[in-house]
């Protein structure tokens, strides 16, 4: 029997809506400001994105797999997606030619090579939201382990609309089930290596 996962309610809770059951606003809206902002994709595999070395990558090549998106164990079932962004205390103003260049040498350094695609930096926020972070905030509303808090100084929302479902900072991750149905979402405190668990649930769904 297919085992069927939870994912979370508006209210942060496990008890709402099922991997299969969520729909998707044609765009989104913030606020009382009648912004209209990026348009959503119906699935996750309706989703494009290009990476640093300019490519374009059609999201469908991902079905099957397992998915983690962060702003290997498994590597053929498992697919990490880095997301470059400057919208928080613009600690990311490398152009998209010397992201890579800077990670192998300035930070972390010491020659660092990304074991992941990493794409085009993006916004993750405001009217010009990148349709793979408007997806997925529309299905996954806050994060899982922190549903509450957002950000504490008012100084660093330097875009708009804001809305409560925006990405509070850097390294917030997402993870996608094998069917490509948003899973669940996690706040920049919680540790990247804890997600292990909820992985090896999803990779227990996948057929390869």
């Amino acid at each position: 029997m297919k085992e069927q996962l939870s994912v979370p309610t508006e209210s942060g809770d496990q008890a709402g809506r099922t991997l299969s059951s969520t729909k998707s606003p044609s765009n989104l809206q913030c606020g009382n400001t009648g912004a209209k902002m990026t348009f959503i994709a119906k699935t996750f595999y309706d989703l494009k994105a290009t990476k640093l070395e300019g490519d374009s990558v059609d999201f469908n090549v991902f079905r099957g797999r397992v998915v983690l998106i962060e702003n290997s164990k498994y590597p053929h079932r498992l697919v990490v997606l880095g997301f470059p962004c400057n919208q928080f205390g613009y600690q990311e103003n490398c152009s998209n030619g010397e992201i890579l260049s800077s990670l192998q040498h300035v930070r972390p350094g010491g020659g660092f090579q990304a074991g992941f695609t990493m794409f085009e930096k993006c916004d993750v926020n405001g009217t010009n939201t990148h349709p793979v972070f408007a997806y997925l905030k529309d299905k996954l509303p806050y994060p899982d382990d922190d549903p509450k808090s957002f950000m504490q100084d008012p100084k660093f929302l330097v875009w708009s609309p804001v809305c409560r479902t925006d990405v509070s900072w850097n390294f917030e991750k997402f993870l996608i089930g094998p069917e490509g149905e948003p899973f669940k979402r996690y706040s920049k405190m919680f540790p990247t290596i804890d997600i292990e668990p909820d992985i090896q649930r999803l990779l227990r769904l996948t057929k390869n």
